[in-house]
């Protein structure tokens, strides 16, 4: 079953390739801790951003020889004004930024936590209006992230109540159970128990 930002991402990338548009994407992988954080995000939107643009690789180009051409790190506030600079160059064609589960970026630790440092970059580019600029994310409902984001919003999709969804998820459940030979061996009951505790806790993803 592939996941709503993979069917999303084909489309775009489909439209990148003709030339239409510029494409980056950014997944907050729980497993990778380098994958957490403000400036793994924005490096990362940079890399892909600058790779295919001589115009916008000149402006990360002049972030490097301000840091002394990469003998010192930029600081975070450095790559958001280099991110913001790339995304308001002017004449450009469509930017499209595809931010993947969200929920996994940090909430619990640091003032301000990583997840917060992310939504307020989000905000603060959002509030540029550059009507080129797209901005898709996709998340759990957890309530911060719903909050943050509730006013910046012109579309909203939720698939946590969607049957459709749900069916998919309930599905594959009961495949993977009747599949496994141990489980198998258990009562009826007990597995309707899994497949519908399992089905509650998905929350739709």
């Amino acid at each position: 079953m592939p996941s709503p930002s993979s069917s999303i991402i084909k489309d775009l990338e489909a439209t990148r390739k003709a030339g239409l548009a510029s494409l980056a994407y950014y997944y907050f992988d729980f497993k990778d801790s380098g994958k957490q954080n403000l400036r793994g995000f924005l490096s990362s939107l940079l890399r892909q951003l600058t790779a295919r643009s001589d115009a916008f690789y000149n402006i990360l180009n002049r972030l490097y020889e301000a840091c002394d051409t990469g003998s010192r790190q930029p600081s975070e506030n450095d790559l958001v004004e280099c991110l913001m600079d790339v995304l308001a160059f002017p004449g450009q064609s469509k930017v499209y930024i595809v931010v993947d589960a969200m929920d996994e970026c940090p909430n619990n630790s640091g003032i301000p936590t990583s997840r917060e440092k992310v939504l307020k970059l989000i905000d603060r580019l959002l509030s540029l209006r550059l009507p080129h600029v797209r901005i898709c994310i996709t998340s759990r409902p957890e309530v911060d992230i719903h909050k943050s984001l509730k006013h910046l919003t012109s579309h909203c999709v939720s698939l946590h109540d969607e049957g459709g969804q749900r069916k998919d998820i309930i599905d594959y459940i009961k495949h993977v159970v009747n599949s496994d030979t141990n489980i198998q061996k258990w009562r009826e009951e007990d597995k309707e128990l899994v497949i519908d505790t399992l089905a509650q806790k998905a929350q739709g993803m």
